[in-house]
């Protein structure tokens, strides 16, 4: 019988590790398996902003698990079956949104984990072929982040933490700036010190805090105790691009 595949990032966090997170339109398997030498640990799959649907995470994930990166689908809702058809068709990980409750966290573990933690319908799914008691194996191996993204949750986040079975709290600052009344300024100072104190609420509590960074970003936040970080790649492209066309413009003129 074959083995259940090794989850990268939960791997490592359980190791004490830092994991990396890379986001961008990653909504084609070509550009995942591309993306595989690079040596991220994870890559976002966009199920809530992107045109990822159903038919698309199989080879999607696919594509993951030729390089052993974990495939973390962003879905759209916290419902049930929304959460268990992405895994069942191959996802390793879910980040579900919007969570600002201890009640709606508890939820995500419910839909995540087969009993006796939780209720996931039964079915072993695409990463379980071929793996003997799959069921009983796939809690230990499935990675659950929720999305701290709201004024409520950081008001309400000493209460969600508490729930068990969450890999990470991962905040999100653009969403957080809205619910603010802050829409798009997510350098706005309020909106830095909410965030500072998610993570601090998260990382006081025992948890693992995750972020959003860039390159000028993530040492500081990697110093406040943050250890899952994802960055999008269309920063570095659109980086590499300015600095190869003004290169071309400075030696036309």
């Amino acid at each position: 019988m074959a083995q259940i595949r090794e989850n990268r990032v939960k791997a490592k966090l359980q190791r004490g590790e830092i994991a990396t997170l890379l986001m961008g339109d990653n909504s084609s398997p070509n550009t995942v398996d591309a993306q595989g030498p690079l040596g991220f640990d994870s890559v976002l799959i966009e199920g809530e902003h992107g045109p990822v649907d159903f038919g698309d995470i199989p080879n999607l994930t696919r594509a993951c698990d030729l390089w052993g990166m974990t495939s973390v689908v962003r879905v759209n809702v916290n419902q049930p079956g929304v959460i268990y058809r992405t895994l069942d068709v191959g996802a390793q990980g879910v980040m579900v949104p919007h969570i600002n409750t201890k009640e709606e966290a508890q939820a995500v573990v419910e839909a995540t984990k087969f009993a006796p933690i939780g209720a996931r319908g039964m079915s072993n799914g695409r990463q379980g072929h071929g793996v003997a008691e799959y069921v009983h194996q796939a809690n230990d191996h499935t990675f659950v982040t929720i999305l701290i993204e709201d004024i409520v949750a950081i008001d309400n986040l000493a209460e969600i933490v508490t729930v068990d079975h969450i890999d990470v709290f991962y905040v999100a600052p653009g969403d957080l700036a809205q619910s603010m009344g802050l829409t798009g300024q997510t350098s706005h100072p309020d909106v830095l010190a909410a965030v500072d104190r998610g993570i601090a609420t998260i990382v006081d509590s025992g948890r693992i805090a995750g972020m959003l960074v860039s390159d000028s970003t993530v040492d500081d936040y990697l110093a406040k105790g943050v250890r899952y970080v994802g960055i999008p790649w269309t920063g570095w492209l659109n980086a590499g691009a300015k600095s190869f066309l003004d290169g071309i413009a400075s030696r036309a003129g």
